[in-house]
């Protein structure tokens, strides 16, 4: 603390962004505030408590950066946020987007589900939502796709496909189409995606009445069941304020160590769907509910207005950065939907904190028994390796990360082979080396503990690459050696190569089971991918007329060799030349038969 106190001596009463480090150097909480001196000095000063004394205790000394306001200081925040990805910032940031129905006019009416915020609604382009429920966007989207002739194609054909022949297009690269049909429809979606349903529920029973006649039933029971989604969804919905503002509805419950957030989204007057949080208070409650806004508003769209219990430290900045229109209601029904959320936020709060509880005693328990295990002091970050091939051709490795117990998928990572060889030792060294040799270079946090899925080959390979970079002594590593029956059976340590003894069912031994399942779950899953890429290939090189760029669009639009096989000609032809076309087709039909 020495080091601490003299370091806080010479820290400026100005705005900045700071960063906490520990002993390794490594960025583990990045902030920012108005008066650097006070903020800092707030962190040291003995009465901590929660996950701010957790943190503190991990710091072995701090940086800054100074600026000339308070704006500067938050961008430099969210810059070096997204540079250094630190632990505790993970706790107060959602990368979550969730998707918008968008909805576009010209040059060709579409309709699609987006998740970019780029998506702005203009005169060609309109945005519904949010949805927090991804499947009710893209069923809705289904639905509609099918009741009306939307352009569903990218790019425009040589002539109509299926679609213009079932009904489902108006033939828009070949046809002449009707203004007034096009506005009609337009009309009638934008009125159903406002919320007004009568018109898409008519033009359901219309065709259920239309498929029984036809003796069609089974077309009549798809269509009743979006009838009855049609309604539930519509029940949900109730109007709470007749000015068709679109709105978010903030609000907060908090104890002395949580934060309890409840967004109400508001859209043309009506109440959406909401979104619940909660999370850890490292700093101070103004300040993380501040940084969760921030964030949250990275990844959403910013709606008219947005209405908050409180004003809070920070909320000016956010209106500048944002460009927002927050709001403080103090009366009336602004006011007591702000209460309403506050109420959400609340129960969201009691009914989940005790799961969380004891969820959080759970992983985290059996995380520090793995650290104490393995005298690793402060346990966090997990990765864990996995490697799949076919009889040495498609080879690749998988990589999954746990912190503090729980898996992180969106810092999960892929690699592909630069060789197909049957020789787990080279392949290991390979993905090991990219792993932490870009770590270095990018000056990424580094992991407490890797785990090789394998034995005492993975081991070497794995020790063999850390000593030359440096990091033997740095990260500790182990082994997940398997039974005859490829299940879990011991822990092998990397340093002394000795099997660490694990009682079986446990509560250690069931997550390092559950761990080893995800990594080859991972890994698994990847290999499939590329090997069903690779056989798509094969089938390409044998047709005459595919070259690089139209494999890239084949393989962007189908995926897999199933999906490929499966594909008509109308749908071949909508990417390649009639008779190359026709020649991929007779391909595809000759393997399948042969197969």
């Amino acid at each position: 603390m020495d080091k601490i106190k003299e370091l806080l001596k010479s820290v400026p009463h100005l705005p900045g962004s700071y960063q906490m480090k520990n002993k390794n150097g490594v960025v583990i909480y990045v902030g920012k505030a108005k008066d650097l001196n006070k903020r800092l000095h707030s962190y040291f000063n003995g009465r901590v408590t929660g996950k701010t004394k957790i943190m503190v205790s991990e710091v072995d000394t701090f940086e800054y950066i100074v600026t000339n306001t308070e704006v500067e200081a938050f961008l430099t925040e969210i810059n070096l946020i997204k540079h250094y990805d630190p632990k505790y910032n993970i706790l107060l940031r959602d990368d979550k987007s969730y998707p918008y129905i968008e909805y576009i006019s010209k040059p060709y009416p579409k309709l699609k589900v987006s998740r970019y915020l780029n998506a702005r609604k203009s005169d060609k382009k309109y945005l519904f939502g949010p949805y927090p429920n991804a499947y009710a966007a893209r069923r809705i989207v289904k639905l509609l796709n099918r009741l009306y002739p939307f352009k569903k194609c990218d790019g425009m054909p040589n002539k109509v496909c299926l679609y213009y022949h079932i009904g489902e297009c108006l033939g828009y690269c070949q046809k002449n189409i009707d203004e007034n049909k096009l506005n009609l429809m337009e009309s009638e979606v934008l009125s159903f995606l406002r919320g007004n349903t009568d018109v898409i529920v008519n033009k359901i029973k219309e065709k259920i009445n239309q498929a029984s006649d036809n003796l069609n039933f089974e077309l009549a029971k798809e269509l009743k069941e979006e009838l009855e989604y049609i309604n539930i969804i519509s029940e949900k919905q109730y109007i709470v304020l007749n000015d068709y503002v679109n709105r978010d509805i903030i609000g907060v419950y908090y104890t002395n160590n949580s934060l309890s957030i409840n967004i109400l989204f508001i859209r043309n007057g009506k109440l959406l769907e909401s979104h619940n949080k909660i999370i850890d208070i490292v700093s101070s409650l103004d300040e993380d509910l501040f940084n969760y806004i921030g964030m949250f508003y990275k990844n959403h769209e910013i709606p008219k207005e947005i209405l908050i219990y409180k004003p809070f430290e920070g909320l000016e900045v956010l209106e500048d950065v944002y460009d927002m229109n927050i709001i403080i209601p103090e009366k009336g029904k602004k006011k007591e939907l702000v209460n309403m959320a506050c109420n959400n936020a609340k129960i969201f709060f009691e009914r989940e904190s005790k799961l969380i509880d004891n969820k959080n005693k759970r992983t985290k328990d059996v995380n520090n028994e793995l650290g104490k295990l393995l005298n690793i002091k402060n346990l966090s970050r997990i990765e864990l390796f996995d490697n799949a091939h076919l009889f040495g051709t498609f080879t690749v490795s998988g990589m999954v990360v746990f912190i503090n117990g729980e898996p992180v998928k969106n810092a999960y990572r892929k690699y592909k082979s630069t060789k197909d060889v049957n020789d787990d030792y080279h392949v290991m060294k390979e993905v090991i080396y990219r792993r932490y040799y870009h770590a270095l270079v990018d000056g990424e946090n580094l992991t407490d503990l890797i785990l090789v899925d394998g034995g005492l080959t993975q081991i070497n390979a794995t020790k063999e690459v850390l000593s030359s970079l440096a990091l033997d002594d740095k990260i500790k590593l182990c082994g997940l050696k398997k039974d005859n029956h490829h299940r879990t059976s011991a822990l092998i340590d990397g340093d002394t190569l000795e099997e660490i003894p694990i009682e079986k069912n446990s509560d250690l031994f069931n997550f390092l089971t559950f761990m080893q399942d995800e990594v080859h779950r991972f890994t698994i899953t990847y290999h499939r991918q590329i090997r069903s890429k690779g056989l798509i290939s094969s089938y390409l090189d044998e047709v005459e007329g595919i070259g690089p760029k139209r494999k890239k669009e084949l393989l962007s639009k189908f995926g897999s060799a199933v999906k490929l096989k499966e594909a008509s000609l109308e749908e071949l032809e909508s990417i390649l030349p009639k008779e190359v076309a026709n020649n991929l087709y007779l391909t595809l039909r000759s393997n399948k038969e042969e197969k």
